[in-house]
C-alpha cells in the first residue's frame, strides 16, 4: 500500500513539473510582442484622458496579446514619477505623458525616445502647431512625442447676457473692455471674469492680450521682452477687466459666466464643454487689440503630448501602441469618451462636425494658437511673471513697476 501510494504521489508530481515546463513554454511564445513583454505601463494624466484610453484599449490588447496598465496621476504627480524613474536603466515606464509645457525640460533631460528610431515618422494629418510640440528643437526638430490631446484656450460668453444689453460679441480687447464697462454700469452683472491668481493661472490668462497687443515674451536671446509698450497696453486692459468684473478661479468662473451673473471670460474648453453640451457659447479669442490693429495668434495651446520612455523595456511594443492611440480611428472612438483631438481628419469629419459644434471652433484656434516658450526654465519664469501680474492687479505695485520687476527676474532666471 505505501509503494502504491508513493507511486502515485511520484507521479503527480513529474506531471505538475512537465505541466509547469509547457505552460511556461506557452507564455513565452504566446506573449505580445517580439521584445517578450506581456505589459505594457502607461504613466498618464489622471481623469478623462485615462478614461478615453481605457475605454479603446482592449483591441490592441487582443492582437498583441498583451495587458496595457494605464496610471492615472495629478500633473504634478506625473511629472515628478517621470523625471525620477528616468534615472533607472530600466524604467517602470513604457510611455509617458507629458503637458506640453514640460517638453523642452524632458528633452533636454533625454527621458523621451527618439520615435524615428522606432519606425514612426511625421504625420501631416496631425494639427501642425500640435505637432510641432512634441519635436526637439521646437517644431524643426526630431520627433519626440506625438500631440494625445489637443487643447487651445477659447473666449467664453453669456449670449443671452450680451444679447439683452444689446452688444455683439466683441471681436478685439478694445470692445471687450468697452463692453464689460457697458454690461457692469448697466445691470451690475460682472463684465469680465479674470482667473488672477499667482503663476499659471494668471499667466495663462494674461498672455492671450499680451499677444494680441503685438508682445512677445523673449528676444531671440531670451532677453525678457514683457516690459514694454505691447505689456503695459495689455495689463492696462486687463486691469482694467477687473475693475468691472471679478477675480474667480475656474469653477467660478464657469458658474459666473454659464449661469449669466458674468459676460465673457478666457477659458479652456474642458471647462465648459462635456461632451457635445456646452454650458456658455464659445469662439476663438480676440485677435487684435483695437479695430484697426493686425490680428495676431492669440489662443494659447496646451496639448497633452505622448512618448516612449528612453528606458523602456518594451519599446518597439510601445511604439506600436502610441501609433494605435494616436490614429484617427482611435481617436474617432475616443471623441465618445472624452478624448480631444489632434488630428485634422477628426476634426474635419462631418458626422463628428456636426454632433461636436465646438469642433470647427477648436480646429480654427488651434491653426492661430501660440505656444509657451520652449524653454526647460519656464516654470521658473511662469512663477516670477504670475507674482508681478498678481501685485499689479492687486494694486500694491503699479503696472509700469510689476513689469521692470517681471523683467528683471525673468532675465535672473535665464541667465
Amino acid at each position: 500500500m505505501r509503494k502504491k501510494m508513493s507511486y502515485m504521489l511520484s507521479l503527480l508530481l513529474t506531471t505538475a513539473v512537465l505541466f509547469t515546463g509547457c505552460q511556461s513554454q506557452g507564455q513565452a511564445s504566446g506573449q505580445g510582442s517580439s521584445q517578450g513583454t506581456d505589459k505594457l505601463v502607461i504613466a498618464a494624466r489622471g481623469g478623462s484622458h485615462v478614461d478615453a484610453m481605457n475605454a479603446v484599449k482592449e483591441s490592441f490588447e487582443k492582437e498583441h496579446n498583451v495587458k496595457v496598465d494605464i496610471i492615472g496621476l495629478e500633473a504634478a504627480d506625473l511629472k515628478q514619477k517621470i523625471s525620477l524613474d528616468a534615472k533607472n536603466s530600466k524604467g517602470a515606464y513604457d510611455l509617458i505623458m507629458a503637458d506640453d509645457p514640460w517638453m523642452p525640460q524632458f528633452s533636454e533631460a533625454g527621458i523621451f525616445a527618439k520615435l524615428s528610431d522606432l519606425g514612426i515618422q511625421e504625420d501631416s494629418d496631425f494639427e501642425e502647431s500640435s505637432l510641432a510640440l512634441g519635436k526637439s528643437p521646437y517644431a524643426t526638430g526630431d520627433l519626440y512625442a506625438l500631440p494625445f490631446s489637443g487643447n487651445v484656450q477659447l473666449f467664453f460668453y453669456n449670449k443671452e447676457l450680451l444679447e439683452r444689453h444689446n452688444h455683439e460679441v466683441p471681436t478685439n480687447w478694445t470692445d471687450v473692455l468697452e463692453t464689460a464697462k457697458a454690461i457692469k454700469a448697466e445691470d451690475g452683472s460682472a463684465g469680465y471674469v479674470i482667473r488672477g491668481q499667482q503663476g499659471n493661472p494668471i499667466v495663462s490668462d494674461f498672455l492671450p492680450l499680451f499677444w494680441a497687443y503685438g508682445g512677445q515674451i523673449f528676444d531671440d536671446n531670451w532677453k525678457a521682452q514683457i516690459n514694454s509698450e505691447a505689456g503695459r497696453k495689455a495689463l492696462d486692459t486687463y486691469v482694467g477687466l477687473l475693475a468691472v468684473g471679478e477675480n474667480y478661479e475656474n469653477t467660478d468662473i464657469v458658474g459666473s459666466v454659464s449661469e449669466g451673473r458674468a459676460a465673457m471670460a478666457l477659458g479652456w474648453p474642458s471647462w465648459f464643454i462635456k461632451g457635445e453640451t456646452a454650458s456658455a457659447d464659445y469662439t476663438a479669442i480676440p485677435s487684435k487689440a483695437s479695430s484697426d490693429a493686425a490680428s495676431v495668434s492669440t489662443g494659447m495651446i496646451g496639448n497633452w503630448m505622448m512618448g516612449v520612455a528612453a528606458n523602456s523595456q518594451s519599446p518597439e511594443l510601445a511604439a506600436e501602441f502610441l501609433t494605435f492611440i494616436t490614429s484617427s480611428d482611435t481617436q474617432k472612438l475616443m471623441v465618445e469618451h472624452g478624448g480631444v483631438p489632434t488630428r485634422k481628419s477628426v476634426y474635419q469629419d462631418a458626422e463628428l462636425a456636426a454632433k461636436y459644434k465646438h469642433f470647427p471652433v477648436m480646429l480654427e484656434a488651434l491653426q492661430n494658437s501660440v505656444a509657451r516658450p520652449r524653454t526647460a526654465k519656464w516654470s521658473q519664469v511662469e512663477e516670477a511673471l504670475g507674482a508681478e501680474l498678481s501685485a499689479a492687479i492687486a494694486g500694491t505695485k503699479t503696472v509700469e513697476q510689476a513689469l521692470t520687476d517681471a523683467n528683471k527676474a525673468m532675465d535672473d532666471i535665464m541667465q
